[in-house]
């Protein structure tokens, strides 16, 4: 079965295509097709390709001569056989492992496809096609790269001797249509009172730190976050593979660099947080914290860059803070426990955790207030939890979203703002 669906009759078919794209790249002038505009590109192809097919000798249908067309032409200007797949909406994840396996994942759920590349050098050739589009390289000596696609997906390659078996490349999509708060009302990812305080605390300017696992949702929770920022604000985002859809009109964009072949000339995250601060932003993006430059955001929200976002890694509001206080201690600036936590306990406001559950869901799990320091320890109280319940016989993951009945302090901050958060809003279901 091929990855349209269509059963292959012959065995021959990858190289009779193989033959074809040959020919179509022998009878192209490339340089001049770089020039011009991809819609462009592919009409003036067609008519090249179509007298390529009649020529052919080995026989062919139409619907086979349609589909080795479409296949020539992902090969010459897409990603090969992952152009079916980039082109379903409903996959979020596209899983490469060496050029004979690739998964998906579709509504959390990972399964395996009949999509394949020929062998090592085809795979190689898609991975090197992205990763030069923007300005990146991958070979022996830069093995792992991190790099984006046209629509923001993130994509990480790597290959041999890293990868024992092969070249690896692992896809994260991301929709075409932007979610907003509404969607994640509807996906039940969280409810209307928690979307409300969270959008409350945007305006009001708390720093809030969004914490959670490898594709729970952290990234599209902060896109929706930002959209509560006013438009009247210069924001600065800082990302290593930018892939945040911000709607504000008036956004600087910075992503980190890596090094070139003698090794010189990195750019990491910690100095474009510093430089970002001689910028004049009124609010700083973080896509995400993992090293040192944690230091350096912490100090931002510190000294009067308040309503910051960034996200972490981490299992827990307490886990995050925990990854926070390690990052810091990497800037080898050997500052006390006590005083890191002081700086993390003045700087975070709020910590929203995101989870992916065993059913593939996406849930807002918690949403806890940082209140301070007792000792030496950074005390935080939950204002939202989402209460498991069990596991349906289909796996579905039952539970409800909970207000803890404790109203937070920043309820204050809010007020000032203009935010007025009912106090019912906070109150747990009465158990009858």
């Amino acid at each position: 079965m091929s990855s349209s669906g269509m059963p292959d009759t012959r065995t021959d078919f990858n190289h009779v295509k193989t033959a074809i794209h040959r020919k179509l790249i022998q009878k192209l002038n490339l340089d001049r097709l770089n020039e011009i505009k991809r819609e462009d590109v592919r009409r003036e192809v067609v008519p090249i390709l179509e007298s390529i097919l009649v020529g052919e000798s080995t026989p062919m249908n139409l619907q086979e001569r349609e589909r080795i067309a479409q296949e020539v032409l992902n090969e010459v200007f897409g990603l090969g056989p992952l152009e079916p797949l980039l082109a379903d909406s409903s996959i979020s994840d596209i899983l490469v492992n060496t050029y004979r396996q690739v998964y998906i994942e579709r509504k959390g759920v990972l399964e395996l496809t009949n999509v394949q590349f020929r062998d090592d050098a085809h795979l190689m050739a898609i991975i090197e096609r992205i990763v030069s589009a923007i300005g990146r390289r991958v070979d022996e000596s830069s093995p792992m790269v991190d790099a984006r696609l046209a629509d923001g997906s993130r994509v990480n390659a790597i290959i041999p001797p890293l990868a024992v078996d092969g070249p690896c490349l692992s896809i994260r999509r991301f929709g075409r249509e932007r979610l907003n708060g509404d969607d994640l009302i509807a996906n039940k990812s969280l409810t209307a009172p928690m979307l409300e305080v969270l959008k409350g605390c945007v305006k009001a300017r708390l720093n809030i730190l969004v914490s959670g696992g490898t594709g729970a949702g952290k990234t599209t929770l902060l896109n929706v976050l930002s959209s509560f920022i006013s438009g009247r604000e210069r924001i600065v985002t800082i990302e290593d593979a930018a892939e945040l859809q911000l709607n504000q009109e008036h956004v600087v964009r910075l992503e980190t660099r890596p090094a070139n072949i003698e090794g010189k000339g990195a750019i990491h995250q910690r100095q474009l947080v510093i430089n970002s601060l001689r910028m004049r932003p009124d609010r700083i993006i973080v896509g995400e914290v993992r090293s040192e430059e944690a230091l350096d955001m912490l100090q931002a929200m510190n000294t009067g860059h308040d309503g910051s976002l960034t996200t972490v890694h981490s299992n827990s509001p307490r886990d995050a803070l925990s990854r926070l206080e390690t990052m810091v201690a990497m800037s080898n600036l050997n500052l006390p426990t006590t005083a890191i936590r002081r700086q993390i306990a003045s700087a975070i406001d709020v910590v929203v955790q995101v989870s992916r559950l065993a059913d593939g869901t996406r849930r807002v799990t918690n949403v806890s207030e940082i209140t301070g320091m007792e000792k030496d320890i950074v005390t935080m109280q939950d204002i939202f939890v989402f209460q498991k319940q069990g596991i349906k016989e289909s796996g579905e993951v039952l539970g409800e979203f909970m207000p803890t009945g404790i109203r937070p302090k920043f309820s204050e901050r809010l007020l000032v703002t203009g935010v007025h958060l009912p106090s019912s809003m906070f109150e747990p279901p009465r158990v009858h």
